[in-house]
């Protein structure tokens, strides 16, 4: 049949919900991140800590395994500290999981000049911002504030309700620390990868921000003798926030209110980038 002779009629099927279509670039990103087997092994090393600590919550309050080393009691009291050392290691371990994804989830759209194939429907570029940086939430919350809930219950069981009820605001906490964490992480990776078309790059760039960073923080702490320098060291105003959550000792030379006003500078000069970068078109000189 001759093409002329076709009738074309619009498409007629089910429509996705507008308020979960950022879901759909998310479906299809995950897809894709566990086809390395390094992410694979590495996603896998990040749970080891949890199953240890796990291990080791199980034997502070087993009394055959106490009373095998003639111990009374428990060997330790947990309280917010040791659920702060949790999330200073698995913190540590989504930086590097983020480091490793991040650069690689808008750096192709752009290099191969994809991007106004996706603006071009009925999609916002907040929408795509919201659908890559789901990926990356999702990814880093799995080795955060999810095994650390679970740890959490753990502990509530062994110890009884009591303590569950008497400590809620360590999970309230943790949830906190952890989504705060991880959404610098998102928004920094993202806009790095926008800017940084080499995911290689890219990643090395995001290595470099946050240790060179604290490098040069501390360096203009001892040439000024001042603590301002800090604020550069996206490190250390997380660990200045969670040590206000998990109450203890600040370790850090910032206070947690100046530690949130550097990280909302640092989040809204990467939403920055990203409104400059993702366009549906693209000048070429």
């Amino acid at each position: 049949m001759a093409i002329y002779k076709r009738g074309y009629r619009a498409y007629s099927g089910p429509l996705t919900p507008t308020w979960s279509r950022f879901l759909v670039v998310s479906r299809y990103a995950w897809n894709g991140l566990f086809r390395s087997r390094l992410l694979t092994a590495f996603f896998v090393i990040c749970f080891f800590y949890p199953v240890g600590a796990i291990t080791t919550l199980y034997i502070n309050h087993s009394p055959s395994v106490l009373s095998t080393f003639h111990l009374e009691g428990s060997l330790f009291e947990v309280t917010g500290k040791f659920f702060f050392i949790f999330m200073i290691v698995q913190g540590g371990l989504a930086f590097f999981l983020a480091t490793f994804v991040g650069p690689g989830l808008v750096s192709p759209d752009l290099a191969n000049r994809a991007l106004p194939l996706y603006l071009c429907r009925p999609f916002s570029r907040t929408e795509y911002v919201l659908g890559k940086m789901t990926t990356q939430v999702v990814l880093l919350s799995l080795v955060t504030w999810v095994p650390g809930l679970v740890l959490y219950l753990v502990q509530s069981s062994l110890a009884g309700g009591g303590w569950m009820w008497e400590n809620l605001w360590i999970a309230r906490a943790m949830i906190l620390g952890s989504l705060i964490w991880i959404l610098v992480l998102s928004l920094l990776a993202l806009a790095l990868s926008a800017w940084v078309k080499w995911k290689i790059a890219a990643a090395a760039l995001m290595l470099g921000i946050v240790f060179i960073g604290a490098g040069f923080g501390h360096a203009i702490d001892a040439i000024l003798r001042t603590t301002k320098g800090s604020l550069l060291d996206i490190g250390n105003c997380v660990t200045a926030i969670w040590c206000s959550l998990f109450r203890v000792e600040n370790t850090v030379s910032i206070s947690a209110g100046e530690a949130w006003v550097s990280l909302l500078v640092i989040s809204a000069v990467c939403l920055w980038l990203l409104s400059k970068k993702l366009r549906a078109y693209e000048v070429v000189r």
